[in-house]
């Protein structure tokens, strides 16, 4: 079956111009104008991507964002008039998976919806071993991640298991902005280093004792991040 794409925007143009460009690479396409809609069809027809508008008439795209992470891990782009950093940040924080600005070029967003279906994928390639700190374990091959201190399940989404197996190959090694994006984005991306920052916070949230002061996903200034054993 084709992969089914939620495509959520008010506007009438886009949503023509996405079903037909969608459509004509084989994807499935369902189109909504408003927030409630759009959550009623994730619940009766699960999407496997997200296409967010965040201005939509009804309720605000970060909080359907919000409500939609509640619900499910698809994968979600959003597509947005809003150009600043501040409205990137706080939708990628709230679970969003990548962010384009609008006017768009129908090439680069459909090269973006690629990378975003085969990252929601949980098939990570050659897994790397397991991890294992003081903190928490990493099973790349089960994808399960438990806290050391009592053994509870935490759930991570594809794209911080991408991160972690990532850094996980190379374990103590930093590992630079452009190759963590390039290995999780895909070759398209290197300079989006905000999106690290946001999801090394989610991951410290989860998985360090204290996130302000993290011992085991550790952020080198200026160079990257790596995964201390």
């Amino acid at each position: 079956m084709p992969d089914h794409i939620l495509v959520i925007d008010d506007e009438p143009a886009i949503q023509r111009t996405l079903r037909i460009n969608l459509r004509a690479r084989g994807y499935s396409v369902e189109t909504v104008g408003n927030g409630r809609d759009a959550l009623a069809a994730v619940t009766s027809t699960p999407p496997d991507l997200v296409i967010l508008d965040l201005g939509l008439p009804d309720l605000d795209g970060v909080e359907v964002l919000r409500r939609l992470r509640q619900m499910s891990g698809v994968p979600v782009i959003v597509l947005s008039a809003r150009h600043q950093s501040d409205d990137k940040v706080e939708a990628l924080d709230e679970g969003a998976d990548d962010y384009v600005t609008k006017p768009f070029g129908a090439d680069e967003l459909m090269a973006r919806v690629r990378v975003a279906l085969r990252r929601g994928s949980t098939d990570l390639g050659s897994a790397p071993a397991p991890f294992t700190c003081a903190a928490f374990e990493l099973d790349f091959a089960t994808l399960d991640a438990r806290l050391a201190a009592d053994g509870t399940n935490v759930h991570l989404t594809p794209t911080e298991w991408r991160i972690l197996a990532t850094l996980a190959r190379h374990p103590n090694r930093v590992i630079s902005h452009e190759t963590l994006l390039k290995s999780v984005w895909g070759p398209e991306y290197g300079r989006e280093s905000n999106y690290l920052r946001v999801f090394a916070n989610q991951i410290r949230r989860k998985l360090e004792p204290d996130p302000a002061h993290p011992r085991y996903f550790v952020t080198e200034p200026g160079l990257g991040y790596r995964l201390v054993p």
